[in-house]
């Protein structure tokens, strides 16, 4: 049995939760609404401000949809109660982000600028002051993650002087330069 996928979610009290058929579950919040559709074999129940995911049968693709599943249902429920963030910082002389209205504008070292907007309304970017780091945030986790991947792709940090968008916290491995001339004459 799945360890993550046996637990239960538990359902905050401004929270709802509807299951229909085929296992359509739409969860509403505070901050929002997310809907996801599930694979129809699994059974999706609401009990007691609690969500239960239970699976037919240990056959092996039952058992990966089973904890993906609860996994799923839970990020859910966390996005529209509190929402998730990403930071990303900029490294580099002459390197900043900006906000236009929703817009994020970023100055990385290109013949232009780049420019991303939202791609829906609940996720917002927030850039700091000194225009070296911002934060994207909303209530879907992977819209989240994969908007921070495309930004990142923009500008990759590169390995000699670890120039460019990186997400808050990462390390970046520096490799050492030429080793030049040394001794010869």
């Amino acid at each position: 049995m799945s360890r993550i996928g046996k637990m239960p979610v538990a359902v905050p009290n401004k929270v709802t939760v509807k299951v229909d058929k085929g296992n359509l579950v739409t969860i509403s919040g505070p901050k929002g609404t997310l809907t996801q559709q599930f694979d129809p074999d699994l059974q999706i129940a609401v009990e007691d401000n609690e969500v239960k995911v239970t699976r037919p049968t240990d056959q092996r693709d039952h058992r990966a949809q089973h904890g993906l599943a609860r996994a799923l249902i839970a990020n859910m429920v966390t996005g529209v109660t509190t929402g998730f963030t990403r930071k990303l910082e900029i490294v580099g002389v002459g390197y900043k982000a900006e906000q236009r209205g929703s817009n994020l504008v970023l100055s990385v070292g290109k013949s232009h600028t780049v420019e991303f907007k939202p791609p829906t309304d609940d996720i917002s970017f927030a850039v700091e002051k000194d225009g070296r780091s911002f934060v994207i945030s909303g209530i879907d986790k992977a819209q989240i993650g994969e908007l921070a991947a495309t930004i990142r792709r923009t500008r990759p940090p590169e390995p000699y002087k670890g120039k460019g968008i990186r997400y808050s916290g990462e390390y970046v491995r520096q490799k050492a330069g030429k080793a030049g001339k040394v001794g010869k004459k």
